[in-house]
C-alpha cells in the first residue's frame, strides 16, 4: 500500500503541473508518455513476434508522426489528416514485402499497424482537447476515475455477481453499475457548473453515461490483452498501478467516444 501511495503522489507530481501549464510542456510530456505506452505494447510476447530495432523505430517514428499531427484547436473534430495515416501504413507495411525469414510478416506488419494508430490517435486527441479546453478534458478524466474508483469500492463491499470473469475476474455488476451511477451524476454535476449550463440536461446526463460505460469497456479491452498474453500488468513503471497502458485504459475508449457523440450531435 505504502508503495502504490508513493507512486501515485509522483504520478500527479507530474502529470497536474503538465496539465496547468498546457501548451507545449503539455504535449511534449504527452509523447513521451506515448513512448512509453508504445514500449509496453511492442514488449508483449504472445500478440506478435519479436520486431527488429529497424522496425521497432519505424513504429516509434509513425506513433510520434500521428500523435503531433494536425494539433490545433480548430481541428478537434476532423481527426489525423488521411496524409499522415498513408505514410504510417508506408511505413509499416512495405518493410514486411522484403521479410525473407518470416520474422516480420504481414500480420505482424498489420497487427504494428493497430496499435500504433490507436495509440498515436488517442493521445493525439489528448493534446486536442487539453488546446480546445482542458476543464472539458478534466470532465473525460473525472468520469474514468470516477467509475473506476466506485466500481472497485462497491465491487468489494457488495460485489457478488461477477460480470465478464474469462477477461476480468474481479469485476462484478454491482461495481460496475454504481460506478456508472456515481460517475454520471458527479461528472455530469461538474460539466454543468465549470463548463457550461447551457446544454440539454438529458443529453448531458445520457452523454456521461455513455462514456462512464465504455470507459469500462475499454478496461476490460485492455485487460483481456494482458489476460490473452499472461500478465498483470504492462510494466512496473508505477509500481503497484502497473504501466501507463493500464492506467489509461478507461480513458481511451472515453475520448474516441466523446468525439464520435460530439460529431453526431453536431449533425443535428
Amino acid at each position: 500500500m505504502k508503495t502504490r501511495i508513493i507512486s501515485a503522489i509522483v504520478a500527479l507530481a507530474i502529470v497536474i503541473p503538465l496539465f496547468l501549464l498546457g501548451g507545449i510542456p503539455f504535449s511534449i510530456g504527452a509523447g513521451l508518455i506515448a513512448a512509453l505506452a508504445y514500449k509496453e505494447i511492442i514488449e508483449l510476447k504472445t500478440s506478435h513476434k519479436p520486431y527488429s530495432m529497424l522496425i521497432i523505430l519505424l513504429g516509434f517514428i509513425s506513433l510520434e508522426l500521428i500523435v503531433f499531427n494536425r494539433l490545433q484547436a480548430s481541428y478537434i473534430y476532423n481527426g489525423v489528416s488521411y496524409g499522415i495515416i498513408g505514410l504510417v501504413l508506408l511505413l509499416l507495411l512495405i518493410p514486411s514485402i522484403f521479410d525473407k525469414k518470416g520474422n516480420y510478416t504481414t500480420k505482424d506488419a498489420l497487427y504494428l499497424f493497430g496499435i500504433t494508430t490507436l495509440i498515436g490517435l488517442f493521445f493525439n486527441l489528448l493534446i486536442l482537447l487539453e488546446y480546445a479546453n482542458k476543464w472539458l478534458l478534466l470532465y473525460l478524466i473525472l468520469i474514468a476515475i470516477l467509475t473506476d474508483t466506485f466500481a472497485m469500492i462497491v465491487g468489494c463491499l457488495i460485489g457478488k455477481h461477477k460480470l465478464i470473469p474469462r477477461v476480468s475476474p474481479k469485476k462484478s455488476v454491482e461495481g460496475s453499475i454504481a460506478g456508472s451511477v456515481v460517475a454520471t451524476a458527479i461528472a455530469s454535476i461538474y460539466y454543468y457548473n465549470v463548463i457550461t449550463s447551457n446544454i440539454n440536461i438529458f443529453v448531458l446526463i445520457v452523454t456521461t453515461l455513455i462514456l462512464s460505460i465504455l470507459g469500462q469497456l475499454g478496461d476490460l479491452l485492455f485487460s483481456k490483452i494482458k489476460r490473452e498474453n499472461e500478465i498483470k500488468d504492462f510494466s512496473n513503471i508505477m509500481p503497484g498501478h502497473g504501466g501507463i497502458l493500464d492506467r489509461l485504459d478507461s480513458m481511451t475508449l472515453i475520448i474516441f467516444g466523446y468525439i464520435i457523440i460530439i460529431n453526431i450531435i453536431n449533425m443535428f
